[in-house]
């Protein structure tokens, strides 16, 4: 099925260059690129933005982190997009993400971890619509 899903490449990935090598592996995954953008928001944006996550620990750090610099927005498009995408970006944790993924190649640590990907359709609807 044919699926539609927001990632973006986070402050960390762009500040390094890593934009392009990115977009690389994301086309090899078959997902097309729709949409895409740079931009950088407020924190108050990034609150918003990771509102489900507002009663977490690490709430205020990601907020604090996604507004920090550059970040690019896209739109990706491909077969079953979110549960490629989320194979494709690894586990949150660089450190235990599977080999060749986008985290275990360019994450730093759990917090800088280079790339966000919806989790499901819903979820996916609600964070394009925020940034498209």
């Amino acid at each position: 099925m044919k699926q539609q899903t927001l990632s973006i490449i986070k402050p960390d990935a762009v500040e390094r260059n890593l934009t392009d090598n990115i977009k690389e592996i994301l086309i090899k995954n078959n997902l097309k690129i729709l949409k895409e953008k740079k931009i950088q928001i407020t924190k108050e944006e990034a609150a918003e933005f990771y509102k489900v996550h507002q009663t977490k620990p690490f709430y205020d750090r990601l907020c604090e982190y996604l507004s920090s610099g550059i970040i690019v927005v896209m739109i990706l498009e491909g077969e079953n997009s979110i549960k490629v995408y989320r194979e494709t970006m690894g586990s949150t944790d660089p450190k235990s993400a599977q080999k060749g993924t986008i985290r275990e190649k360019y994450g730093i640590s759990i917090d800088k971890n280079s790339v966000h990907g919806s989790d499901s359709p819903e979820n996916a609807t609600k964070e394009i619509n925020f940034f498209f």
